[in-house]
């Protein structure tokens, strides 16, 4: 059995989570440039800062990516099968549109054939009956 992408991704997160995370403190004597009213929400750089991530966290969020991209290229692989069976399906439809039309330039001819055979078996009648007669001569 063949080993799965995200299983190998798998080991490779456990690994990456062995490292710690760290965050740049700040700085309490420096005055802020945020207003006062969201003092504790913005950094240095008046970006917002948010809390340390715990391993948990970095584990929750490395596997909702990871479910991403294996979804990701899912649909992309379903993609790709579809539209390669759209386009299967055309060339078939364009043969058999083709055959039909073929068909069709071979049929025109088919009412002057059909009157031919008409008159061919007028006449085969016709001899028949002369050679009837001829046979039954007392």
């Amino acid at each position: 059995m063949e080993e799965s992408p995200s299983a190998a991704a798998g080991d490779q997160r456990d690994e990456s989570t062995e490292q710690e995370v760290t965050i740049r403190e700040r700085d309490m004597d420096q005055t802020s440039t945020c207003p006062e009213t969201e003092t504790e929400d913005c950094g240095l750089d008046g970006s917002e800062s948010k809390l340390p991530l715990n391993k948990s966290d970095i584990l929750k969020a490395i596997e909702v990516t990871s479910g991403s991209v294996d979804h990701m290229r899912c649909f992309g692989d379903a993609a790709g099968r579809l539209q390669e069976s759209a386009l299967d399906a055309a060339t078939k439809g364009n043969r058999y549109i083709n055959s039909c039309l073929r068909l069709n330039e071979e049929m025109r001819g088919i009412d002057s054939l059909a009157t031919q055979l008409k008159i061919l078996r007028r006449n085969v009648d016709a001899l028949d009956t002369a050679v009837n007669k001829l046979v039954r001569l007392p």
